[in-house]
């Protein structure tokens, strides 16, 4: 490839990276309010380690701290506070008492679905102000990239988890 395509390609994908930044920034944004309109007390990080089980079911706190890009420990200070909160509920493994594993609790799970509630909305409202054609375009390449992240849909989150 010559120089001059190198240049172009990496044009283009730094165009990209700052194009999923900016949507990235408001993302975060929305689910920051969204997440702040519940009137609970729960970091992003907190609420991530909800929606993961949410979506994902009971895990062990070194799969949680896993899927969170966290160390063990402090996943554990992490759902220490969430299950104070009356968010997460601590259950030994029926199979291996030395095990325990970390579920949603009621109360967690309805947190996660008012503030999903909230921020469909605000995206929702949003989107109003962007063409069908652009929308689709948008629905059909953040699957893409929801998919290559490895994010599980809203769609196909079980609820009501239990071990």
């Amino acid at each position: 490839m010559s120089t001059e395509g190198t240049v172009a390609e990496s044009s283009r994908s730094s165009a990209v990276v700052e194009a999923v930044l900016g949507a990235s920034r408001v993302l975060v944004a929305v689910a920051a309010r969204s997440l702040a309109e519940v009137g609970e007390d729960v970091t992003l990080p907190q609420y991530r380690a909800l929606v993961v089980l949410a979506s994902k079911g009971p895990q062990r706190v070194a799969s949680l701290a896993e899927a969170l890009g966290v160390t063990p420990p402090t996943a554990t200070r992490m759902c220490d506070r969430l299950v104070r909160k009356g968010l997460l509920k601590r259950r030994i493994s029926r199979e291996d008492r030395r095990e325990v594993r970390l579920t949603i609790a009621p109360a967690g799970q309805e947190l996660v679905t008012e503030v999903t509630r909230r921020r469909r909305l605000e995206i929702a409202r949003i989107l109003s102000k962007i063409s069908v054609e652009d929308q689709q375009a948008m629905a059909e390449l953040f699957g893409k990239l929801t998919r290559a992240a490895g994010e599980v849909p809203d769609q196909d989150w079980a609820v009501g988890w239990e071990l």
